[in-house]
C-alpha cells in the first residue's frame, strides 16, 4: 500500500473550507429530519388517514430512527473499506430518494415505509459526515474544532427542528417538510462529488454482513422494547419479555461474531483503548441525559403550564443559543491549551446543575427562570456534544476511524433509547392522577380539584425525572474526570491509499 498525504494536503484551502461547509449542511439535514416530523403530525393525519392515522403516528418517528440506528455500524465499516467520500455520497443519495418518496406518499403505510428508506440514508448523514470532517481537518487546527462545531450545529438543529416543522406545516404544506431536503441534499451531493478528495483504502477486504445484520437486529430489538414497553404492551407481557430475550440473544451473537470475524463491523479491540471505552460510555450517558431534558421539558410546559406545542418548542431556542455560544468558546479555550477533560467536566457540571434546578420546578415557577435553566443546560451540552467524537477519533487507529466514529453515534442512540424507557417508567410509576383510570394524556380534560391534584402529581413525577437525569450527568462528570486524552492525534490518513 502506498502512503499518501491526508485530505488537508490533497485539497486547497478553499476546497477544504467548502467541504467543511457541505458537512455542516449535511448534519443539519440529518438532525432536522429526526425531529421535524413531530411538529406536523396533525396535518399529516388529517390528509392521509383521519380515522386511524393517530394510532400509527409513533411509527413515523420510529421507522426513521430504527433504520438509521440499525445501519450505523455498517456505515462505519464502509468508510474504512471504501472511503468516506463514497459512503457519504451513497448515504445522501438514499436520503434524497427517501425524502422525495415521503413527499409524494398517498397513505400512512407508504409514508412510514418511505420514512424507513429515508432513515437508511439518514443513518449515514451524521456519522459519515463526522468521519469526513476528521479527514478534512488541518493537522495544525485546534483539537476538537471539527467535531465540536459539528456537534454544535447538530444540537442546534435538534432544538429548532420542531419549530421549523411547525412553520412549514402551518404556512405551506406538510409535504414541504420532506421536499425542502431535495435542493439542500442535491447541493451536498454535487458539491461533495466535485470538491472532496479524501483518502481511501487501497485493498478490498470482506464486509461482515452477518455482523452488520446482528447489530441491526440488536439495535432494532432494543428500540422496539423501549418504544412498546409500558405503552403498547406491559413490561411483563409475553410480547415484551420475548422481544427482550431475542434482543439479548442478538447481542450475544453479535459479540461472538465480532470476536471471531476477520473484519468485524465494530471491532472489540477498540474497547481496549481507554479513551474510546470511556468515550463510548459517556456518549451513551449523554444521550440518556439529553432525552430526559428535551422530552420532559416539553411535557412540563404543555401539561403543567398549559403552553401550546408550537410555543413550547420556542423554549428550546435559549438552549440552542447556549449550546452554540459555549461550543464556539470551547473551541477557543482548546486552542489556548485547555484540556478536553476540563471542557468535558465543565460541560457535565453545568448540565448537572441545570437539571437539578429543573428538578425543583413547580406549578408557579417563573417561565423566565425555566428559560434561564435551559440556557445553562445548553451551556453544558455545548461542551459535551461533538467533543467526545474528537476524543475517540484521535485515539482510534487510522484504519478504524470509520467504525470508531459511527460507534460514538451508535452508543448515543442506544443511550437515548434506554433513557426514553428509563425516564418513561419513572414518570409512570411516580405519577398518580388521583382519578382511577386517568392517564397522563387525559390530565388536560380534568377540571377543578381533580385537575389541580393531577397537575401537582405530574410536576412531582417530572421533577423526579429531571433529578434522575441530573444523576446521569453527574456520572458523566465522574467519567470525564477519568479521561486521559492523547496529547498528539494520529494522522488520519496513515497507511491509506490515493484519494477518491
Amino acid at each position: 500500500m502506498a502512503a499518501t498525504a491526508p485530505a488537508a494536503a490533497l485539497m486547497t484551502e478553499p476546497q477544504r473550507k467548502l467541504g467543511m461547509l457541505l458537512c455542516l449542511i449535511t448534519i443539519v439535514l440529518a438532525v432536522l429530519d429526526m425531529n421535524i416530523v413531530s411538529a406536523a403530525t396533525v396535518p399529516i393525519v388529517q390528509d392521509l388517514d383521519p380515522v386511524h392515522g393517530v394510532d400509527r403516528l409513533p411509527w413515523l418517528v420510529s421507522a426513521f430512527a430504527l433504520a438509521a440506528t440499525a445501519l450505523l455500524p455498517l456505515y462505519g465499516k464502509l468508510c474504512d473499506l471504501y472511503g468516506a467520500k463514497r459512503a457519504l455520497l451513497g448515504a445522501v443519495g438514499v436520503f434524497l430518494l427517501g425524502s422525495a418518496l415521503c413527499g409524494a406518499a398517498q397513505s400512512m403505510t407508504e409514508l412510514i415505509a418511505f420514512r424507513a428508506v429515508q432513515g437508511i440514508g439518514g443513518g449515514g448523514l451524521m456519522s459519515v459526515t463526522m468521519v469526513v470532517m476528521a479527514q478534512l481537518k488541518d493537522p495544525d487546527d485546534a483539537k476538537g474544532g471539527g467535531g465540536g462545531v459539528g456537534g454544535i450545529v447538530g444540537g442546534a438543529g435538534m432544538a429548532v427542528g420542531p419549530l421549523i416543522g411547525a412553520l412549514l406545516a402551518d404556512h405551506l404544506d406538510w409535504r414541504w417538510i420532506f421536499y425542502i431536503n431535495l435542493p439542500l441534499g442535491l447541493l451536498v451531493l454535487v458539491g461533495s462529488a466535485l470538491v472532496l478528495k479524501l483518502p481511501r483504502s487501497a485493498g478490498r477486504r470482506g464486509l461482515d454482513f452477518l455482523g452488520a445484520a446482528l447489530a441491526a437486529a440488536f439495535a432494532t430489538g432494543l428500540l422496539l422494547v423501549t418504544e412498546w414497553g409500558g405503552k403498547t404492551y406491559a413490561w411483563t407481557s409475553p410480547e415484551i419479555l420475548g422481544l427482550a430475550a431475542a434482543t439479548l440473544a442478538a447481542l450475544g451473537l453479535f459479540l461472538w461474531r465480532q470476536a471471531t470475524a476477520a473484519e468485524p463491523v465494530l471491532p472489540l479491540s477498540l474497547f481496549r483503548i481507554p479513551e474510546i471505552r470511556i468515550g463510548f460510555a459517556v456518549q451513551g450517558l449523554v444521550g440518556m441525559g439529553l432525552m430526559g431534558a428535551i422530552m420532559y421539558v416539553m411535557l412540563y410546559l404543555q401539561v403543567a403550564r398549559g403552553v401550546a406545542a408550537t410555543s413550547a418548542s420556542l423554549y428550546l431556542i435559549p438552549m440552542a443559543l447556549g449550546m452554540t455560544a459555549v461550543g464556539l468558546a470551547a473551541n477557543r479555550f482548546a486552542a489556548r491549551g485547555w484540556s478536553v477533560r476540563a471542557i468535558l467536566a465543565s460541560g457535565a457540571a453545568c448540565a448537572t446543575v441545570a437539571l437539578l434546578l429543573l428538578g425543583l420546578s413547580g406549578p408557579d415557577t417563573s417561565l423566565w427562570l425555566v428559560r434561564a435553566e435551559l440556557v445553562l443546560l445548553g451551556l453544558g451540552l455545548g461542551q459535551l456534544i461533538g467533543r467526545l467524537i474528537t476524543v475517540v477519533q484521535e485515539a482510534a487507529p487510522a484504519h478504524q476511524l470509520g467504525v470508531a466514529t459511527t460507534g460514538v453515534r451508535f452508543f448515543q442512540t442506544l443511550g437515548s433509547a434506554l433513557g426514553a424507557a428509563l425516564f418513561g417508567t419513572v414518570l409512570a410509576r411516580v405519577f398518580d392522577s388521583g382519578e382511577p383510570g386517568t392517564a397522563l394524556g387525559a390530565v388536560g380534560r380534568l377540571t377543578g380539584a381533580a385537575r389541580t391534584h393531577a397537575v401537582h402529581s405530574f410536576i412531582g413525577a417530572v421533577d423526579v425525572v429531571f433529578l434522575s437525569a441530573a444523576g446521569v450527568m453527574a456520572l458523566v462528570l465522574v467519567l470525564a474526570l477519568r479521561l486521559r486524552p492523547r496529547p498528539v492525534p494520529e494522522p488520519v490518513a496513515q497507511g491509506q491509499a490515493l484519494a477518491a
